[in-house]
């Protein structure tokens, strides 16, 4: 009788404030932003609330008319401005490695503009098997589907939305704007300080899944 192996487990993880500190950066973008558009951009309160996608926080500082020519300015000019600011988050890779040393696959489902998402990884030395950008919340699970994901992590309530969506587990990290009540009463079913308590999370989920 033929044994059909199981397929990998593949992991999801998002970018911002879950594999990566983008405040320092995404704060230095806005206020380049600032100086260039001749427009206040409050960007110690935009850094607060990361995740959503770039549109939903320009709408706060620009008419809605300008908001998608404003988008592709900060787009523009992120690489120069954002990529070397912008550290890994404590834990990150050694999440991604940990996932890989039991043979799984990562991927990292982002509402950041992929090409930027990208460029973070590579500067960084983080290599996920695969990078999906521009979707946020449920429009997550289109990709977590795709790709088999049956864990997702990250750090917003929309992170959470995506995973229960796709039918996947969805482990939180409080390293974001959200905190664990917000994100437990979401639906998370794991919520962990940060990524360095994954590894042990990860053992203990291949032992007993779903326990």
């Amino acid at each position: 009788m033929t044994v059909t192996p199981a397929p990998a487990l593949t992991v999801g993880f998002d970018l911002d404030m879950t594999l990566i500190d983008s405040r320092p950066g995404i704060h230095a973008c806005y206020r380049a932003l600032a100086e260039r558009t001749g427009t206040f951009i409050d960007a110690d309160l935009a850094v607060t609330r990361l995740g959503p996608p770039l549109r939903e926080e320009l709408v706060n500082w620009f008419p809605a008319e300008e908001v998608a020519a404003m988008a592709d300015l900060y787009r523009e000019m992120y690489p120069s401005i954002a990529i070397a600011a912008t550290p890994a988050m404590a834990g990150a890779r050694e999440a991604i490695a940990a996932v890989r040393s039991v043979g799984g696959r990562t991927m990292v489902v982002t509402a950041k503009y992929e090409p930027n998402a990208k460029l973070h990884l590579d500067h960084l030395g983080i290599a996920p098997d695969v990078v999906v950008g521009d979707l946020w919340a449920e429009q997550k699970a289109a990709a977590l589907r795709e790709y088999g994901a049956a864990v997702y992590v990250g750090d917003h309530v929309g992170d959470v939305l995506g995973a229960r969506t796709a039918g996947a587990l969805s482990v939180a990290v409080v390293t974001g704007p959200c905190d664990g009540d917000e994100l437990r009463a979401a639906g998370a079913d794991v919520v962990l300080d940060d990524l360095s308590a994954f590894p042990a999370w990860l053992a203990a989920y291949r032992e007993a899944p779903r326990a």
